[in-house]
């Protein structure tokens, strides 16, 4: 049993480490001809360079993981700082949770550290002083830590109360959890970020006459101080039904066009118009139900516990074993949601093209590749495993198609 599990780790490391070298290779693959003017050949200089840094973070950063992990496995580490903690269930769950949180903060700290406050700040995309890193990551910690001891302690009530019943409920109280996280989600997002109403004009005009011809209705329209931390470009929707809120980052507003902001938004609001979020959500239960059943699956198999150490079932431990069960379940339901995903994005697309910004969203793609550093020819291999959003070239080919189409 240890054997089979230290092993299912290093193949998922390994498989993490094929990805981050094909992503690093395709740096060198050929540019397509209808993004080739996306950067200039001094910018797609600096664009390999930023590509290559973050894979080589990803690479080393991946592989300390994996092995840190297998090295805490191997040695029996958890059960043997679980046995300094009181005989009970929620003492020896919370030590085995402060072994697992303290990694992924050390790790994901000096990751995140190196990625903003090194490559990011080197290539002139962070904005985020010291002061501000220290607080996000100390309010990442201790939302980890309770997400973490949250789900190992429902798993403990629910298995222990329920069986073979838990299942089912494990499905539900986790769907439940994370549409109630989508709707705090806004409430989250204000801690240490700050909103304004978008002013009056011909852009907050454009926008709700988009809203009014689908019968949408928002709570408010808001820009965010995202210039604090990035030079990015984006945009998103939040909250439910009357509550939904639309969000613009100010840098896109200094970045784009009024034209090519209503592109993004028709964008976004054709996500809204084939529920796109909805269907996502059915999926995702379909995912937490193979979650769940492995959740099961792990808690009822004593031997798992005792191969480790531990004298009796640790529901801490359960929640390392179903991270590296998700090692296996992952990759396989990544090909199908990714696949959905982006297949709405390119519907999302359509829409944007309906509502006569065809050029606009061809333009806008563009200015986001580039003040993101998008990679412009990604290897298929990658896309099929881990894009949820088509490549841009494919984008913008199917873009112009239906332009095109409309002329006829």
């Amino acid at each position: 049993m240890k054997l089979i599990v230290i092993l299912i780790v290093a193949l998922a490391g390994l498989y993490e480490l094929m990805l981050n070298i094909i992503r690093y290779r395709s740096a060198n693959n050929p540019t397509p001809a209808n993004v080739a003017d996306v950067y200039d050949a001094e910018t797609y200089k600096k664009w390999k360079s930023y590509s290559a840094e973050h894979c080589r973070l990803d690479i080393i950063t991946s592989a300390i993981s994996c092995i840190a992990t297998i090295v805490l496995l191997a040695t029996d580490a958890f059960s043997a700082f679980a046995s300094l903690f009181p005989k009970n269930y929620i003492a020896e769950l919370l030590a085995v949770i402060l072994i697992v949180v303290a990694v992924d903060f050390v790790v994901g700290t000096v990751k995140s550290y190196i990625s903003n406050m090194k490559i990011e700040q080197k290539y002139g995309f962070n904005k985020t002083s010291i002061k501000t890193f220290i607080g996000d990551a100390i309010r990442s910690i201790l939302l980890g830590f309770f997400l973490t001891f949250g789900l190992s302690w429902l798993i403990y009530i629910l298995h222990s109360t329920l069986g073979v019943w838990m299942i089912v409920l494990f499905v539900a109280v986790i769907f439940a959890f994370s549409l109630l996280m989508t709707f705090l989600y806004p409430i989250f997002s204000r801690i240490g970020n700050k909103f304004t109403p978008l002013e009056e004009g011909e852009l907050k005009d454009k926008l709700m006459a988009l809203l009014e011809k689908h019968g949408y209705s928002v709570k408010a329209i808001e820009v965010m101080d995202a210039s604090r931390r990035t030079t990015k470009l984006n945009a998103y929707f939040t909250g439910f039904g009357k509550m939904k809120t639309i969000v613009l980052y100010d840098n896109l507003l200094n970045a784009m066009s009024t034209e090519e902001i209503c592109s993004v938004f028709a964008h976004e609001m054709g996500h809204g118009i084939h529920k796109d979020v909805l269907k996502g959500q059915i999926l995702n239960i379909g995912y937490m139900l193979i979650m769940a059943i492995a959740v099961f699956f792990v808690a009822e198999s004593s031997a798992l516990y005792t191969a480790f150490g531990f004298e009796s079932i640790n529901y801490g431990f359960t929640y390392v074993l179903l991270g590296t069960a998700l090692n296996i379940i992952q990759p396989l339901t990544g090909l199908v949601i990714n696949a959905r995903s982006r297949k709405a994005e390119f519907r999302a697309d359509a829409q944007a093209v309906e509502e006569g910004y065809g050029e606009a969203t061809v333009t806008a793609f563009k200015k986001l590749a580039k003040d993101n550093f998008a990679h412009l020819a990604p290897s298929r291999i990658n896309v099929v495993l881990e894009y949820s959003h088509p490549p841009l070239s494919e984008r913008i080919a199917a873009v112009e198609k239906l332009m095109s189409e409309a002329e006829k």
